[in-house]
C-alpha cells in the first residue's frame, strides 16, 4: 500500500522485473495483481519479508541471490509507528528493528 506500491507500479510500467516484499501474503498477492492487470507485466513477483524479524531478512536475502540473475535498483521501504512497545523474539524493540535494523542487514546482505 501506499508509496511502496507505488514505485512498485511504476517499476513494472517500465517494464521491470518487479519483487514485492511484503508481511501479508493476502494483501501483497493482491497488490501483485493490481499491479500487472494495470501494466500487463506479468514479472511482478511477491515474495514473504518481515523487517522485524532477522531471520526472515536474512531467508528473503538468501532466496534473492539464489532466484535472481541480478538486483538492480533496492527500494527499502517498510516502516512502523506509533506502535506500542515491544520486543521481537530475537530480543529487538519492534519499531527499531522493522524501521532500521531490518532494512540495514537486507542492504548489506543483498550487497555483492
Amino acid at each position: 500500500a501506499g508509496i511502496g506500491k507505488c514505485v512498485a507500479l511504476d517499476l513494472a510500467r517500465r517494464n521491470a522485473r518487479t519483487i514485492l516484499a511484503c508481511r501479508s501474503r493476502v494483501r501483497g498477492q493482491a497488490a501483485v495483481e493490481e499491479i500487472r492487470a494495470a501494466t500487463g507485466n506479468p514479472a511482478v513477483l511477491l515474495r514473504l519479508l518481515d523487517t522485524s524479524s532477522l531471520a526472515s531478512v536474512r531467508a528473503f536475502a538468501q532466496a534473492v541471490l539464489r532466484e535472481e540473475k541480478r538486483l538492480d535498483v533496492l527500494v527499502n521501504n517498510a516502516g512502523v509507528t506509533g506502535l506500542p512497545f515491544t520486543i521481537t523474539p530475537e530480543g529487538l524493540e519492534q519499531t527499531f528493528a522493522t524501521n532500521y535494523l531490518g532494512p540495514f542487514l537486507l542492504t548489506n546482505l543483498l550487497l555483492g
